[in-house]
């Protein structure tokens, strides 16, 4: 089998193939830690795509995601 090495091409052709054929699968290969936040995201689609059917607009699953992903600003300055 062969290993798909970009993200962008390997999550929309998963989630094409989930749709087309729930019981097939593809292989991501990667060696950054990083990525595994996008797999996170990636996870909240299929639990969707699961829950809701395959028809869903997923665009309310990755607007939501964004708006979580953006950390919250705290200050460090002295107590008075």
């Amino acid at each position: 089998m062969v290993y798909i090495t970009e993200w962008d091409k390997f999550a929309e052709r998963s989630i094409e193939l989930f749709r087309a054929d729930p019981e097939s699968c593809l292989k991501y290969k990667t060696d950054q830690a990083q990525e595994a936040r996008k797999m996170e995201k990636l996870n909240n689609i299929f639990f969707t795509l699961m829950a809701r059917g395959p028809d869903v607009d997923l665009s309310e699953v990755t607007g939501k995601d964004q708006m979580e992903a953006q950390p919250t600003k705290k200050g460090r300055g002295r107590k008075q």
